[in-house]
């Protein structure tokens, strides 16, 4: 093999079938195959395998498999058999820009006759975002000798793409803004006539909004990946816009943007599986909006000392509050135990306890103020 020299083709790949099922393709190549289908039918052509790139191992399903060629790929290589040309090794991929669109025309063979997928538009075989072509304002035209350390303009926040990639369009599409979050309304608190009301600060819970993406692409700084089936990925070393994003098909995914944030969506159920500890540490505050019910199971495998705890440190507040309904606390087997420096309730209808028994012990003043009828019921009472 290559001892004579090497025989080199450039093919389209037409099928990707493999019946054997071990990464090869079929290929219809310029100057050895006719274009015509009724000359040389597809499955009459040679089956080739693709060269893998060192990275990948090709052994027992480790590495890439298969690789990504899709019908109406251009393809280069070389066969093994020489002149036999029987034997065809795909070492890469010709990209370019397609005359044509494909046809299921049975006489046309240099394209995907099968499927009439690829190419799907007439315009550089590069990735839209890769490409991103946009037009610029008057200030970017001006702006325009502002070039990064490789030599290439720096796209401006200005600049409109004018083909955008539709996962670009789909991300600002779906971007949530004005984000509720939890807000304390300011109270006072009356003390039953032992001192001036307490008055609580409020919180107005200001409301935020997800954070733009970054993407101002500049090629060729922007390397894309991209499936057939649309999954993304994308790691864009652009000159003050670098990021990460991958996507699932269906929308869901996460963008690392320029500054470090991460911005993470989810289309439908988001499922974490932690099969030992975990350990979290926010080292500024923490907002979470829901917007219907929250649930916190704690100790499902009934373990002694698995407990629920929650401190708040010096000079911090617990706020609790209901816009409308209830507040239930219940232990079913235990103690309600609240220990305070002091307690101050103030109900504006009716206050009810019921018990079994009840013990109070004042080591102080004990000061009572009804201002309408004060009733005592019991078989019998005692006043010492």
């Amino acid at each position: 093999m290559g001892k004579d020299g090497f025989q080199w083709f450039v093919c389209v790949l037409v099928d990707r079938q493999d019946p054997k099922r071990v990464g090869r393709v079929r290929v219809r190549c310029l100057g050895y195959h006719s274009e015509n289908i009724s000359d040389l039918p597809t499955n009459k052509l040679p089956w080739a395998h693709p060269m893998n790139p060192i990275t990948s191992a090709t052994v027992s399903g480790v590495g890439q498999t298969p690789l990504g060629a899709v019908e109406g790929t251009w393809v280069v290589g070389f066969f093994q058999d020489g002149a036999d040309a029987q034997q065809p090794i795909i070492m890469g991929t010709l990209p370019g820009v397609p005359s044509g669109l494909p046809t299921k025309d049975a006489g046309k063979g240099f394209q995907d006759r099968l499927n009439a997928n690829y190419p799907k538009y007439t315009e550089t075989d590069m990735n839209r975002l890769a490409v991103n072509e946009r037009v610029s304002s008057e200030q970017d035209v001006a702006d325009k000798e502002v070039s990064d350390e490789q030599g290439f303009d720096i796209p401006l926040a200005t600049s409109v793409e004018t083909n955008p990639h539709p996962s670009l369009t789909i991300r600002r599409a779906d971007r949530e803004k004005n984000i509720g979050r939890a807000d304390f309304n300011p109270i006072d608190i009356s003390r039953a006539n032992v001192g001036e009301p307490i008055s609580l600060e409020g919180d107005d819970g200001t409301k935020f909004d997800e954070p733009e993406t970054d993407y101002k692409a500049n090629y060729p700084h922007n390397h894309v990946y991209e499936s057939e089936g649309g999954h993304l990925r994308e790691f864009d070393d652009t000159v003050n816009a670098k990021r990460i994003h991958e996507r699932h098909a269906s929308g869901s995914g996460y963008e690392i943007l320029n500054d470090g944030t991460k911005v993470t969506r989810v289309k439908k159920d988001n499922f974490d599986i932690i099969t030992n500890d975990h350990f979290a540490h926010i080292q500024g505050k923490s907002s979470s909006t829901t917007d219907k019910g929250v649930r916190v199971f704690v100790n499902a495998s009934a373990t002694a000392s698995n407990d629920y705890t929650i401190q708040v440190g010096s000079n911090a507040n617990v706020n609790i509050q209901v816009d409308k309904g209830d507040v239930n606390v219940v232990a079913t087997q235990g103690n309600v135990n609240m220990k305070a420096e002091n307690m101050n309730v103030d109900i504006t209808e009716t206050f009810g306890v019921k018990c079994r028994n009840m013990n109070v012990e004042v080591n102080g003043t004990l000061r009572e103020l009804v201002t309408g009828e004060n009733k005592k019921t019991g078989k019998p009472i005692n006043l010492n």
